[in-house]
């Protein structure tokens, strides 16, 4: 019976491809978790896999703060060799953070392969540093190969929660009416500022008749400030799948996880990427849908900016002036997301896994 360790902490980000891995592996797997006290993952892992906890931290600091990082860093390192040796583990699985330095180096101590896998097309510190350490770096943007050298690394996608891969029902709070659909996802970070820049451009197209739906995350203080019928705010809805497969375009930040989801949706966005990500790596997301004509880049913008609103007029504009069909700019980014998309990113990465073996 193979024994995976599975490494992954903190955000969604993180912990949604793992899980996604964690569900499709062959039952005869034995699955531990390692991750760390008072993060996400001890609310999302224990009711279905043993979870282990270990204090792990980042390498961000400079003079003594690093320094004092690094002796952290090799602590939790050595606790998680115990950890590997004391549950015979065959295998590691880790998706990046905090958690996969003491866990890829740990592994490397212990003689046993890993697969990490990188979702961003800029690879995060990890991935740059210890990615030649692992027998493969998964990646799920092509355009993060060029920038691992050193490292076998395989396309696979990024993995989504498989409620994404079949078809859901729009939720009956929406608004009704013929009006398409508006989603805007603002994201657990910084999520007041893109929420800013689209109050800013909503009053014109609830007025023509577009249907949104805005979820502004939980830390906005304008939230109710803007009332109309056709307009539904709320922080967080548990019924994403379905707002974004019925949704004719969604306004979002770049998270790579984000992007995967709207891609096997095959549902065309403008894209914002959050300003103060790590090496702009946001950005660099974008850039790949927007290559390939899924998703347009609008830069968070003050107010008196006209970018965004002359996006949304130029790719919601034909439906709202009930323009012939075959004009409208949306049905060309969803042939883009289709390109995008990879709906089976868990089963490639399960076949690497088995590999190992």
């Amino acid at each position: 019976m193979p024994r995976l360790l599975i490494a992954a902490s903190g955000t969604g980000g993180h912990l949604f491809p793992a899980l996604a891995v964690a569900e499709a592996l062959p039952s005869a797997w034995n699955v531990r978790w390692l991750g760390v006290p008072d993060r996400l993952e001890t609310q999302l892992v224990p009711e279905r896999y043993g979870l282990i906890t270990v204090q792990a931290g980042g390498l961000q600091g400079r003079g003594l703060r690093k320094l004092v990082q690094l002796i952290q860093l090799i602590a939790a390192s050595g606790r998680v060799r115990k950890v590997l040796r004391k549950q015979k583990i065959h295998a590691v699985f880790t998706t990046g953070g905090y958690i996969a330095a003491p866990a890829i180096l740990a592994a490397c101590w212990c003689g046993i392969p890993v697969v990490l896998h990188e979702s961003n097309a800029i690879p995060g510190r990890v991935t740059r540093l210890l990615g030649r350490f692992c027998q493969v770096v998964a990646i799920g943007l092509p355009a993060a190969a060029e920038r691992i050298p050193g490292c076998k690394a395989v396309v696979t996608g990024t993995p989504v929660r498989s409620v994404f891969l079949s078809p859901q029902p729009l939720p009956k709070w929406v608004p009704d009416g013929v009006g398409p659909l508006l989603v805007v996802i603002g994201g657990s970070q910084g999520a007041v500022g893109l929420n800013r820049m689209v109050r800013g451009v909503l009053p014109n197209l609830l007025e023509a008749g577009a249907r949104v739906v805005h979820l502004t995350g939980n830390n906005d203080p304008e939230t109710g400030q803007l009332q109309h019928p056709n307009l539904i705010e709320k922080a967080f809805s548990d019924e994403i799948p379905g707002l974004i497969q019925h949704a004719e375009l969604v306004i979002s930040r770049a998270g790579a996880g984000s992007i995967s989801e709207l891609a096997v949706c095959n549902t065309p966005a403008i894209l914002v990427p959050f300003p103060q990500a790590a090496d702009h790596h946001q950005d660099a997301n974008a850039a790949c849908a927007a290559e390939l004509g899924a998703a347009v880049i609008i830069h968070q913008h003050d107010l008196e900016h006209r970018a965004l609103g002359d996006a949304l007029d130029r790719l919601l504009g034909p439906r709202l002036r009930s323009e012939d069909h075959a004009s409208n700019p949306l049905m060309a980014m969803k042939q883009g997301m289709r390109k995008l998309a990879v709906c089976d990113a868990e089963q490639r990465l399960v076949t690497l896994l088995k590999q190992l073996n």
